[in-house]
């Protein structure tokens, strides 16, 4: 087993989707170059490394999450001579790479589903979940796609279904079949060997499936996956027997065991499921799985106290040795800023939510623009790109919201993110007073905020690795206490309304030392309560 550091715990990645980051030959789309010419933008920053959405070879049906070749960069994106400037470059600045991998379905045009849909008995006619219809021609089961309808499409070669938990030109791969499994780690296995220091891996948990097909049942109580809104239908299942399945925990095994070979490699895996906490948990406990995973219940819409103290609790209660990811924002939700407006200085809570999440005990991940507080961009419906939202219109937001290109100088054309007539999607006008170039320059800029704020965390090891104690829920306030190995012992509270707030200590703590030195307002101690201005915070040494 190779050496590793483990950078990745508690190390801050921030998220790239290529398509809109930078526009370096004037196309209108983003690409690896581009992505070159703005590494300095994220060393300024920062965090740790960064995790590049799909660069991949793909008919972009659903903007590089379909791949049909696991191996080459999209010309739109550059070459692979591009990707290896960008680790290279990445690596000279102190940044680690994370990239995309989509294992459990490819793009209808990759050669292997090409293949396997020409007949029932060729040698990859089971590289795919295909069944036999019902006697009526209906589907196999019941199990429905996320992007709306029946998770089985019809193909006319096979007089056979095939299963697709997202697009119908997105055919999910058999992952019972050891040859699949092993051409997945064989992808990972190529880009390890190009010098990626690891993987973000889309949707992990969907890779195997009952193998009996079973139906799922309804769902029953009034919990949703908060990654779907209730007007999508799969939100009406409990999915019991399409993903999530224990074989999958044998494949993680075996992606762990590659990863290992290598030093100083990591993993973060997507888990959408009814109790997505506690499958993060199993697929990130024991330390021969996955290196740390996230899910979406930080990425829906309640954010007030009570509801990040159930959030952490609940991981807490079964996490054990596991370890989280959180994100606040991603390429499939409607950005931060948006989604959690508060009344007041929005400003002052994105500051402060900033400085909470890179509190959690876990992995703190950023999506690109949130460090200026971009706002969800609200697009027209001609303008739209994104299957997904065009299918779900409008009682879905599209998320092309979210995918905007970034704005890197307010007086440039298209704020500086290409000099073409028209890019692939429209850059917000409310967004240009937000450029990068103008909050780099400001000291008292939000993107000011996160990178002192960054750099402060890095004066307490307990915030980055050490163990959380939970201390009790309130209406307004969300206190714990991160404790290192070594003995560093630090109290966090923030106060989430725009309200002046007391909040009593437990009996036990030890006298609080306040560090005022953080950017944030800071709380005051009256005995053992705590005083708290709107939005602020108190960070204290125990």
């Amino acid at each position: 087993m190779a050496h590793n550091s483990e950078w990745w715990r508690g190390g801050v990645l921030y998220q790239i989707y290529p398509r809109s980051f930078q526009d370096s030959n004037g196309d209108g789309i983003g690409d690896l170059a581009g992505v070159v010419q703005r590494l300095p933008y994220l060393a300024k920053l920062g965090g740790d490394g960064l995790w590049l959405s799909p660069f991949f070879k793909s008919p972009m049906k659903d903007f590089g999450y379909d791949i049909s070749d696991y191996r080459q960069v999209d010309p739109m994106f550059g070459d692979l001579d591009d990707f290896d400037l960008v680790v290279a470059t990445a690596h000279s600045l102190g940044l680690k790479v994370l990239i995309d991998q989509v294992l459990s379905h490819c793009s209808d045009q990759h050669p292997w589903f090409t293949e396997s849909r020409a007949s029932r008995d060729n040698p990859r006619a089971d590289w795919f979940v295909w069944a036999n219809p019902k006697p009526d021609g209906s589907p196999p089961n019941n199990w429905l796609s996320i992007f709306g309808g029946s998770a089985w499409q019809w193909d006319t070669r096979r007089c056979q279904y095939y299963l697709h938990n997202f697009l119908t030109s997105q055919p999910d791969l058999n992952f019972h079949n050891p040859a699949v499994q092993q051409a997945a780690l064989d992808t990972l296995r190529f880009w390890l060997d190009r010098g990626v220091d690891g993987f973000r891996l889309d949707v992990i948990n969907f890779c195997t499936h009952d193998a009996q097909l079973r139906d799922n049942p309804a769902r029953v109580d009034a919990v949703y996956d908060p990654a779907v809104n209730r007007a999508n239908p799969y939100g009406w299942q409990r999915h019991q027997f399409d993903k999530s399945q224990p074989e999958n925990l044998l494949f993680l095994q075996r992606l762990r065991a590659l990863l290992d070979q290598y030093p100083d490699r990591t993993t973060v895996g997507e888990i959408g499921d009814d109790d997505s906490l506690a499958r993060m948990a199993e697929y990130t406990g024991g330390g021969d799985k996955l290196h740390t995973a996230y899910s979406f219940d930080l990425l829906g819409a309640p954010c007030n106290a009570r509801y990040f103290h159930g959030v952490i609790a609940r991981f807490e209660a079964v996490a054990g040795d596991g370890w989280a990811c959180w994100s606040l924002s991603n390429h499939d939700v409607t950005r931060v800023a948006t989604r959690w407006q508060q009344p007041g200085d929005n400003s002052a809570w994105l500051r402060l939510i900033f400085a909470l999440q890179l509190s959690l005990r876990g992995s703190p991940c950023i999506y690109q623009g949130d460090e200026l507080g971009l706002t969800e961009a609200t697009l027209a419906f001609e303008d739209l790109q994104d299957p997904y939202g065009i299918a779900m219109w409008p009682e879905i937001p599209s998320r092309d919201g979210c995918r905007t290109p970034m704005v890197w100088d307010g007086a440039a054309q298209h704020a500086g993110f290409s000099t073409a007539t028209k890019p692939w999607l429209p850059v917000a006008p409310e967004h240009l007073p937000l450029a990068a170039l103008s909050q780099v320059a400001d000291a008292d800029s939000l993107f000011s905020f996160y990178s002192v704020m960054l750099a402060w965390r890095r004066n307490y090891p307990a915030l980055r690795v050490g163990s959380m104690e939970l201390l009790p829920a309130d209406d307004a306030v969300l206190a714990f206490v991160r404790r290192s190995d070594a003995g560093q012992a630090v109290l966090c509270a923030f106060n989430l309304t725009a309200d002046a707030v007391h909040y009593a200590l437990p009996g036990g703590l030890p006298v609080p030392t306040l560090d005022t030195s953080h950017p944030l307002p800071s709380g005051t101690l009256e005995g053992q309560t705590l005083v708290l201005a709107p939005y602020s915070a108190v960070f204290a040494t125990l």
